[in-house]
């Protein structure tokens, strides 16, 4: 078999519909893996499903909002026989509410920290018995570079994303004898639909920033998933991996 393969896995990945969460399924179902597509734009989903289908893989899109976490334990419940065993978990998806301290409310602290973090563990809660009664599991959440260095009119963000890795750090510890491994991408500037809306001016400059000399891409981002939740990276948990060009080092 060839390297890097996941014939027979089933894998969730949150956040599905758009950018670095639609290269990152994209990229699992090209290395063999039955994808579920979680999001909550319905839509996007089964246009990303049908196109996985036709490329030969196999994909379920299931309506998941992680605001609500309270609810989806029992939205994963509702997964097709064939894709309820989740072998592979990625925590992508989340949300902004960007600003400065000063002026950010209280309801966007709460509603960043609920869908970025809150989410994140409700969603992980519901898949890790599973995984830990089938005795193998990846669980792999996408956190930032900001999370790890800050950025000025991001304290909600920073936050969550920061939390994210010190709760795949505790989960690893915890998951390592059932065979689980947990880890942790962090990107840096990433081209999405956001950022190619950005005068040219203001791209080149997000550039400079970066050794690479710049933005990274959905792809560069979803091959690291890739590796994680392959066997190759069996013996990786608790890991942090930095993708974002040399921004953070």
């Amino acid at each position: 078999m060839s390297s890097f393969r996941l014939d027979g896995k089933t894998a969730l990945v949150t956040g599905a519909s758009q950018g670095i969460g639609e290269a990152i399924a994209r990229r699992l179902a090209a290395q063999g893996a039955r994808v579920v597509l979680a999001a909550r734009s319905v839509d996007k989903l089964e246009a990303l499903a049908g196109s996985l289908t036709q490329e030969g893989g196999q994909a379920a899109v299931l309506a998941l909002d992680l605001s609500a976490s309270e609810a989806v334990a029992d939205r994963l419940g509702e997964l097709p026989e064939e894709f309820a065993a989740i072998d592979i978990l990625v925590n992508n998806a989340g949300i902004t509410a960007d600003n400065l301290l000063v002026r950010m409310s209280l309801e966007d602290w709460d509603r960043v920290l609920r869908t970025n973090l809150t989410g994140t563990f409700a969603v992980t809660k519901a898949l890790a018995r599973g995984m830990m009664r089938r005795k193998y599991g990846r669980i792999i959440s996408i956190s930032s570079v900001v999370g790890l260095m800050g950025n000025a009119g991001q304290a909600n963000y920073a936050a969550a994303k920061a939390g994210l890795i010190g709760f795949s750090k505790s989960l690893a510890k915890e998951l390592a004898s059932r065979n689980v491994t947990v880890n942790v991408v962090a990107p840096g500037f990433i081209q999405t639909a956001m950022t190619e809306a950005l005068p040219e001016s203001a791209k080149a400059e997000l550039s400079t920033a970066i050794p690479l000399k710049r933005l990274g891409t959905g792809e560069d981002i979803a091959w690291a998933v890739g590796y994680l939740a392959s066997d190759e990276a069996s013996y990786v948990t608790g890991h942090v991996l930095n993708v974002s060009g040399g921004l953070y080092i």
